[in-house]
């Protein structure tokens, strides 16, 4: 009988220490949740900045471009042609 004791004394006490970790894992769970979503906003906060950043280099580069600069004289003409054959398009949409 003192055995079975001892036996039920060794299972409650491994059953305490599971829940013990199952309960630090929960928290562990929790935090990582957390930094994910705090680096998840951060991802995406950046990637607004990069976007935003591109797009105001893309208007310097025109800018620069159409001021003179030789670099970029080519590309802008291109970039020019593009936009007058799309509005070309767009008079001959509505002529119809």
């Amino acid at each position: 009988m003192s055995e079975i004791v001892g036996i039920i004394d060794t299972l409650e006490k491994s059953i305490e220490q599971l829940f013990l970790k199952i309960e630090g894992l929960e928290t562990t769970i929790s935090t990582l949740k957390k930094q994910e979503a705090t680096s998840a906003k951060i991802i995406a906060e950046q990637s607004a900045e990069i976007a935003a950043v591109t797009e105001r280099y893309q208007i310097l580069k025109m800018a620069s471009a159409l001021l003179g600069s030789d670099d970029e004289k080519r590309e802008t003409k291109l970039k020019i042609n593009t936009l007058i054959r799309e509005l070309d398009y767009c008079i001959a949409q509505l002529a119809d």
